[in-house]
């Protein structure tokens, strides 16, 4: 299509057009091949210049054949007009007595107008205006000129989609097939309407770090531990350069109260009661866990060891605590933890998006 595009351009604005384009990109690549010593590139570049060489030299052509063809022209325009003007003819000074003359043969028509010298005149040249080929040319070359400084000088003005950090967003799980245990539960959230609850643009603000971007943003439809796939527990997770954050719905029929008991018997520290949008809500804090992969040498790496420390803010799924939970769970890699209050703000934001359980 470009192609067809050049072709339709004049010839003094097309090929100045193609001299300054090759010249330009020849030149860039074979800068860029000396710097980084790179055969192909220089290859190309050597192209690139070939191909401007040939167009220069078809320019340099059709100047000369202008320039040639234009004097011969001039020069049959001026025998033309030194032939139509009348010559004068000599005047006797004595008037001779008049002597019978023989009657003159006809003659051909075209004859008579050679003997006079009086052919036909041709007809009238009219001068054809040319188009100066060299202003065609400057003219290409300033349109290229601005049209590369305007490319130049836009990413200085315009926000560059390459330069902006881009913004994770949640991979799309509306065909997913959900397992049995969803279908089982009553009104079941599902990782993806978790993922889009939880990826708010204000989730860095809330996390105390208002001038990062999310990396990732993720949402599964899993089910819970040990309960042979008979409790759904759909998940999702925002990452950040500083925390983590991943929020989980549990739909199982533990209260946040028989939580609380089963928490002195685990790992769980700081622990610590509180009513979170009229929902029994409890804070504790265990260490997440460290596995390590190693790919290079084979084997399947170490044991799995104590990652850095995590928070989480579990609520009750209902007002009435019949049972479930929604755990809202940050963690850094550096083992820095937000506020207590960044968790409850976060809660006060995914809660909403989440269906109450309703009576059994």
């Amino acid at each position: 299509m470009l192609g067809s595009l050049l072709r339709l351009l004049p010839f003094w604005v097309r090929e100045p057009l193609l001299i300054v384009v090759g010249s330009v990109l020849g030149v860039r690549i074979m800068y860029l091949a000396v710097r980084d010593q790179s055969g192909v590139a220089a290859c190309l570049g050597a192209v690139f210049l070939v191909f401007t060489a040939l167009r220069v030299h078809a320019v340099v052509r059709a100047l000369r054949a202008r320039r040639n063809s234009a004097v011969p022209v001039a020069a049959d325009a001026a025998a033309v007009d030194a032939a139509a003007q009348p010559q004068p003819q000599p005047q006797p000074q004595h008037q001779p007595q008049p002597q019978p003359q023989p009657q003159p043969q006809p003659q051909p028509q075209a004859q008579l107008r050679a003997q006079a010298g009086t052919g036909p005149r041709p007809g009238q040249v009219t001068p054809v205006k040319e188009h100066n080929a060299w202003g065609q040319a400057l003219a290409a070359v300033a349109l290229v000129g601005g049209l590369v400084a305007v490319l130049w000088a836009a990413p200085r003005f315009m926000p560059s989609d390459a330069n902006s950090p881009r913004v994770a967003t949640c991979p799309d799980a509306s065909h997913e097939k959900l397992p049995r245990a969803y279908q089982q539960t009553p009104r079941p959230v599902t990782g993806g309407e978790l993922c889009q609850a939880l990826n708010r643009p204000d989730l860095a603000q809330l996390l105390g770090t208002p001038g990062e971007t999310a990396n990732t943003a993720s949402g599964t439809n899993g089910t819970a531990p040990l309960t042979d796939e008979k409790v759904a527990q759909p998940e999702a997770e925002v990452t950040f350069d500083t925390y983590t954050v991943n929020v989980s719905a549990t739909y199982n029929h533990l209260s946040t109260g028989q939580y609380v008991k089963l928490m002195k018997f685990g790992d769980e520290t700081d622990v610590r009661t509180l009513t979170v949008l009229g929902r029994p809500a409890v804070f504790s804090s265990d260490h997440t866990m460290k596995v390590e992969i190693d790919l290079g040498s084979g084997s399947s790496g170490g044991p799995v060891g104590q990652g850095p420390l995590a928070r989480t803010l579990s609520v009750a799924l209902d007002r009435e605590d019949r049972g479930g939970y929604c755990d809202i769970t940050v963690w850094s890699t550096s083992g820095a933890l937000p506020d207590d209050q960044a968790l409850v703000d976060i809660a006060e934001k995914v809660l909403p998006r989440i269906p109450e359980r309703s009576a059994r």
